[in-house]
């Protein structure tokens, strides 16, 4: 991001910072665990009939939540496979909670028992239900069962349109699918370099139509829908697609430079989630085993924000709250003023100003920080005259007060010498809301 250029209210760098007080800005939410840790890491997260909260975890089991810990619902499953699920009643007496990860054989919960779904065809993956039946992935195959038929997968008698089926599609490069999405009227299926819509109902009219065939998907955690949108992460950016039109990933330059750094060994640990409002996308800067960032997109202020801290896995809006499960085996229930009780350390830097001319030198001779605050968090205000770089700080003042605090902050030729170029950042670690920040400038002649 070109620090130079860019408006006096916009951030190179806003850490756990959110725009729910636009136009101010406030610490971003806590969480607190849910159930307590099991395993290693949290392979998958569903809801059953939006009311009952289920996980897969590493350990090789199917839990559900009871209130206060995890019931185990199946054990022996696959410690290592990431799972995808969806609610489909599809003959049985009640909506059944599908799930299959590629490897163990499709589950189906029923409201009392995780116990094998029959018939179910080898190696399905990424399941979603559409149009009254289940879809699954088998490498480049989308297999369909019968209509309104869950364990339906095979032809009995003679075939018609509510049969059950497989449709295969070839791609340029020989990929897999790597998820499946259903939509208004179509069903979206990902692969890693493409992206296709299957239109049709029944097996007579079942087609591929393409929606790009160089711009896929990094896998099946990383699609959502926020507002009657498709969002999905590919390796090039992150696209909206409403169908109809090419996918765009304009609204997402603004952290086109975060997509560019991922650290591409470890994509397949990229997941994505919405709680109505907020869109959020976790991916791997620096970890090679985990997502470590999570960019989140306010879609009703239309601005960027960078959390850190929490290293997502999988994410489930139930009810009116959402979930994110992460690598330490947790489920993380998002709200609060803390991370399950450690205060949240948060950061916002300021452009790169300068004077009338870049070859004039400026001074601040103060500035002032309009904040609200509780009792136990803390600021701290830097300046710098480095130009983009994240170094050359010097502490200039800090904020204690207990309640609204509007600081000034004077500023010694000591504490920042002459300088063609300065910045400011303010740090700090708990709730905050900052106001607004003012500054007293002085152009000085030419270098």
């Amino acid at each position: 991001m070109d620090t130079f250029s860019i408006g006096e209210s916009f951030s190179p760098a806003a850490i756990n910072l959110f725009s729910l007080k636009a136009p101010a800005l406030s610490t971003r939410p806590g969480f607190s665990i849910v159930g307590g840790p099991i395993g290693a890491r949290v392979l998958g997260l569903a809801a059953w009939k939006n009311r009952e909260l289920h996980a897969v975890f590493a350990d090789g089991t199917w839990r559900k939540l009871n209130g206060v810990g995890w019931d185990t619902l199946k054990s022996g499953l696959n410690p290592s496979l990431e799972w995808s699920f969806a609610n489909f009643k599809g003959g049985y007496s009640d909506t059944n909670l599908i799930g299959v990860n590629g490897a163990n054989v499709m589950q189906r919960y029923d409201g009392t028992s995780v116990q094998d779904l029959a018939n179910a065809p080898s190696g399905a993956n990424y399941v979603d239900q559409h149009d009254n039946r289940l879809y699954v992935a088998i490498d480049n195959r989308v297999a369909y069962s019968g209509l309104n038929v869950a364990d339906e997968w095979t032809i009995v008698g003679r075939p018609n349109d509510s049969s059950p089926g497989m449709i295969r599609k070839e791609t340029y490069v020989g990929e897999n699918i790597v998820g499946i999405k259903s939509g208004a009227g179509h069903a979206t299926v990902f692969f890693p370099s493409s992206s296709w819509e299957l239109y049709g109902t029944s097996p007579s009219d079942f087609a591929f139509v393409s929606v790009a065939e160089d711009i896929g998907c990094v896998n099946d955690q990383s699609i959502t829908n926020l507002g009657g949108v498709m969002y999905f992460l590919s390796e090039s950016g992150i696209y909206t697609y409403s169908g109809g039109v090419r996918p765009s990933k304009a609204f997402s330059q603004p952290v086109q430079a975060h997509i560019d750094g991922m650290v591409k060994a470890a994509l397949k640990y990229c997941c994505m989630g919405s709680d109505g409002r907020f869109l959020y996308v976790a991916i791997p800067t620096q970890s090679t085993t985990n997502a470590d960032t999570i960019l989140v997109w306010d879609s009703q202020e239309k601005s960027w924000w960078i959390w850190k801290g929490i290293s997502p896995t999988h994410m489930l809006k139930m009810g009116e709250t959402l979930y994110m499960a992460d690598a330490q085996g947790r489920v993380l229930r998002m709200g609060g003023a803390t991370d399950a009780g450690q205060p949240i350390n948060w950061e916002w830097q300021s452009k790169t100003f300068t004077a009338e001319s870049m070859a004039m030198n400026l001074r601040w001779l103060r500035m002032w920080w309009t904040i609200e605050k509780p009792a136990g968090s803390y600021a701290t205000i830097y300046l710098s005259k480095e130009p983009e770089a994240d170094s050359g700080w010097v502490s200039v003042g800090s904020i204690n007060e207990a309640a609204l605090a509007n600081k000034r902050i004077p500023i010694t030729p000591f504490q920042m010498a002459l300088s063609p170029y300065l910045r400011t950042k303010i740090s700090g670690s708990g709730p905050v809301t900052i106001r607004e920040l003012a500054w007293d400038q002085k152009d000085l002649p030419a270098i």
